[in-house]
């Protein structure tokens, strides 16, 4: 048996507005005004969420990419990762959640919690969940950012609350672009500090997500007005560097003006990180332009032109090979070789391959051994050799795809804005492993933790497990 509690609304007296609180006491009912909570005794395999998931004590996925910064899901948590899920009739639920407000920011999940962050439509309120990895349980819906003219979003693609956070054993960052960036104490989600002034026209919503180095919060800008990467001190909040985009991006109009507002600058692509001869440099990619730079001091070390925008995906490391997706505009993905001649403009000098058609756009790539697979925005998956840019196989699912896939246990999940999951094989031939559906879709990409998946469809969190 088990207690169940219902939310009523009732109308709103006049005058009255709704307003959301952390609640520091996880027992503690959140309500809204003209509220109240009625509870009745349901049989536990009655309610949907009445599953529990096993959850251990580290950090399972403390970032948008996974615990590598590749997509891959660690040992641990890859065991008993399902392949085959339903909602009706339930199968491999083990709760769900649903989610107020709208964001795309993946779950990251670290200590037995979830955390994922939301916004108002009109993103003039912006929010951060921590859920209860068990049970789906609300532990703190805090309202972190208020903006009283928010830039519009200009589509109806991104939200206020895209970028994911980054997780810690004693920490979670969140982070909004422009609206604002914030270390939380993740047992109350607290504010430790805030950095409300580091700024740009995003024109089309932010989309980059932070990671953690070091002691260092490394922050993505690219907007219409000004593009750049900072590194901020994780303790303080404190500036450590900040690099401008060095791009000639070939867009001015005939009266020395950006064409399209500077729409052709934008960029949403999260960093990485890679040791080249003992020495971190952060790859970051750009519009027009893919760069690396110092993690210590920020200094640009190489740049590589291109012919795209909008770039989404992370960067890839193969051996002494960085491998890199250009964007959403006939998207180019490319090796560049890693050496210590590698610097300043190495466009000539140092690709190794340059793959110019078939490449997925908003979904990011995922290397897997020597293979590189990829699922472009009609579905069309494809395979390619890492060491040469040659294609291997491609093959076509049904949908259209922005969120990026994950790998565990030799297969990848695909998942695609109409709530269906495609479970394929890692492998040089094409083979279908599953195909699942959710009652909605998703942009947000997927996390793993303990045996299960949890995806953030656009109203709700599900824990996929046994």
């Amino acid at each position: 048996m088990m207690l169940t509690a219902f939310r009523i609304k009732m109308p709103l007296a006049a005058g009255a507005s709704r307003a959301t609180f952390s609640s520091v006491d996880p027992h503690r009912p959140r309500l809204w005004p003209g509220e109240f909570v009625v509870c009745v005794i349901w049989l536990a395999f009655v309610v949907v969420s009445a599953g529990t998931v096993a959850a251990s004590d580290r950090l399972n996925w403390p970032m948008r990419t996974g615990p590598a910064l590749n997509g891959h899901v660690a040992e641990a948590d890859a065991n008993g990762l399902p392949t085959q899920w339903s909602e009706e009739p339930s199968t491999n639920i083990a709760w769900k959640l649903e989610l107020e407000g709208f964001g795309h920011s993946a779950p990251v999940i670290g200590h037995g919690r979830i955390w994922v962050t939301s916004a108002t439509k009109d993103g003039k309120q912006q929010f951060v969940y921590s859920i209860d990895q068990a049970t789906g349980k609300i532990l703190h819906h805090t309202l972190l950012f208020e903006n009283s003219e928010p830039e519009p979003l200009m589509n109806e693609v991104n939200t206020y609350a895209s970028p994911s956070c980054a997780l810690e054993d004693t920490a979670v960052y969140v982070h909004f672009g422009t609206y604002g960036t914030a270390k939380l104490n993740p047992e109350t989600t607290e504010i430790v500090w805030q950095r409300r002034d580091i700024n740009c026209r995003h024109f089309r919503g932010p989309g980059s997500s932070p990671i953690l180095w070091n002691d260092l919060l490394i922050l993505t800008f690219d907007g219409i007005d000004a593009q750049f990467v900072t590194a901020l001190n994780k303790h303080t909040g404190e500036t450590v560097w900040r690099t401008n985009r060095s791009t000639d991006y070939g867009d001015l109009d005939e009266n020395g003006k950006p064409k399209l507002d500077g729409d052709l600058r934008k960029a949403y692509s999260t960093p990485n990180v890679v040791e080249v001869n003992g020495r971190a440099q952060v790859v970051s990619v750009g519009s027009r332009a893919a760069f690396a730079y110092d993690v210590e001091t920020g200094k640009e070390l190489w740049t590589i032109r291109h012919d795209d925008f909008n770039a989404s995906s992370p960067s890839m490391f193969f051996e002494n090979h960085a491998i890199i997706n250009t964007g959403s505009r006939g998207s180019n993905l490319l090796s560049v070789r890693l050496d210590d001649t590698t610097r300043g403009d190495v466009s000539e000098s140092h690709v190794v391959w340059n793959r110019d058609k078939g490449n997925s756009d908003l979904s990011a790539p995922l290397l897997i051994g020597d293979r590189i697979f990829s699922i472009l925005n009609n579905g069309v998956i494809n395979c390619v050799d890492v060491r040469t840019g040659e294609e291997i196989w491609k093959d076509r699912v049904e949908g259209t795809f922005t969120a990026s896939p994950i790998t565990a246990n030799g297969v990848i999940y695909f998942c695609n804005e109409a709530g269906d999951c495609f479970v394929v094989k890692a492998a040089d031939a094409y083979e279908l492993v599953s195909h699942n559906r959710l009652d909605e879709g998703m942009r947000a990409s997927p996390a793993a933790a303990d045996g299960h998946v949890f995806f953030r469809t656009f109203t709700h969190l599900y824990a996929i497990g046994q």
